[in-house]
């Protein structure tokens, strides 16, 4: 069920619906530069960047199509309604216009809408060890090419000479145990920097979101999380330098040091364990975990010490079912390794929750919505994502929208019937095709008395 597991307080939140999370949109879009001349200016820049946002988030690559027909034929439609788009301009005209907007241009949107999260007191529903805001970080590709490249692109060469062009970004979003949903957060562009020589690469671009947005998020203790890539010294300390609490993946094929240390401490004061069993299903499994305190993260004299713990997961037959580690500056204890371990595993949620999602539930991250030749494609995922972001926070604060999710089986069922409701009617806003849905499902105010 979409909202399960926050308080009724954080479902009922008043004051956010659809047509707020457009109004703010349109008022940063409408602070876009026009580099336009002339009197060629019908169209408005707010109206190609909500253009390509409606596109993404109805899920429909023919909604404004669609939408220019039902003009055509009835002298209204759902872009204007719902979107509040004056003139609908053709998919060239929005590439062209957007192309030389960087997706940064889009970041006070995210910040608008992480800051009403936290205001109504959402973002305090997702905590980890130590009563920390858990933020996962995880890079992603979301374009790839053998033919189509830019300057923005990065490149993969193979052996066989041939040369892959992609885009990639770190996707950061807030999770939590026991929770489903997650939060996204602004995206960091994995792209070729001004004065380097080298190619952009997932840690720098982690190392530049850190910079740039460490204190935006630093409302009580922050942890990040991430597999074993962010798991090396001068990233940890890193994270350290700016406030944050670190829980990394650590696997022992990368941390040859570490795990000799560990491997060499006895049972007992130097290396803790503990035994839990646990209920899952019908079936009881043996959580037996095991941790470190204060071993060196790499070689050499003024090494990072960190506190190393690890997780085995069993069935009543001993076969293992789950194995993972991590490190962290937290200290670990017997009252609190569990809740360590939890929180860590909550790190797949960026893979599962976040990009699986973007890239197979209907947004079609990977798909080349156009590609320009500055910043077309990192804008059009922006914009994918920031849609992706507004789903999210409608089922924490709409109880429309809540039930008419809750009330279909899929998230893709629900988007199949926005895309056929929208092609052949027209709505008088977002929240009247709700109030269409509930009543042909017959939930809520019109639900047949029993």
């Amino acid at each position: 069920t979409v909202g399960r597991g926050f308080s009724p307080a954080a479902r009922r939140m008043k004051g956010t619906r659809f047509h707020d999370l457009v109004n703010g949109l349109r008022d940063v879009l409408a602070g876009w530069p026009d580099r336009r001349q002339g009197k060629n200016l019908s169209y408005a820049m707010a109206d190609f960047g909500l253009s390509a946002f409606s596109v993404f988030f109805t899920q429909s690559p023919s909604f404004l199509a669609h939408q220019k027909a039902l003009q055509a034929a009835r002298g209204k439609n759902n872009a204007q309604s719902f979107f509040h788009i004056a003139e609908i301009p053709s998919d060239n005209q929005v590439r062209q216009m957007l192309d030389p907007v960087p997706p940064q241009s889009l970041y006070p949107v995210y910040d608008q809408i992480y800051e009403r999260l936290r205001e109504h007191g959402i973002i305090q529903s997702f905590r980890g060890v130590n009563n920390s805001t858990l933020i996962a970080l995880d890079g992603t590709w979301y374009h790839s090419s053998k033919k189509i490249h830019c300057p923005c692109c990065s490149h993969l060469e193979h052996a066989n000479g041939e040369i892959t062009y992609y885009h990639s970004a770190v996707t950061p979003v807030i999770v939590a145990p026991g929770q489903s949903e997650v939060i996204a957060l602004r995206p960091e562009f994995i792209t070729p920097q001004d004065g380097h020589t080298k190619q952009d690469c997932e840690i720098a671009a982690a190392k530049r979101w850190l910079e740039q947005n460490a204190t935006r998020y630093l409302q009580g203790p922050v942890t990040l999380l991430g597999d074993d890539l962010y798991a090396h010294q001068p990233f940890c300390r890193r994270t350290l330098l700016h406030g944050y609490h670190f829980l990394f993946t650590c696997q022992p094929e990368s941390h040859a040091t570490l795990y000799q240390w560990v491997n060499l401490l006895q049972p007992g004061p130097d290396l803790g364990s503990l035994k839990l069993r646990v209920k899952a299903g019908s079936q009881w499994h043996t959580h037996t975990y095991r941790w470190a305190r204060q071993v060196p993260l790499a070689e050499g004299e003024g090494a990072l010490k960190v506190n190393w713990c690890e997780l085995s997961v069993t069935d009543q037959e001993g076969t293992v079912l789950y194995r993972n580690a991590w490190i962290t500056d937290w200290a670990i204890t017997g009252q609190n390794v569990a809740a360590l371990a939890a929180s860590g595993r909550a790190r797949w949620k960026i893979e599962n929750e976040n990009n699986n999602t973007l890239k197979t539930k209907g947004y079609h991250l990977e798909h080349n919505f156009g590609h320009g030749k500055k910043h077309l494609s990192s804008l059009l995922a922006a914009l994918n994502i920031l849609a992706f972001l507004c789903h999210t926070v409608l089922a924490f604060t709409d109880e429309r929208y809540r039930l008419v999710r809750a009330a279909l089986p899929t998230r893709q069922t629900f988007f199949q019937d926005v895309r056929a409701l929208t092609r052949y009617l027209c709505f008088p806003s977002w929240e009247g095709l709700l109030r269409f849905m509930m009543r042909g499902l017959e939930i809520g105010p019109y639900a047949k008395p029993a």
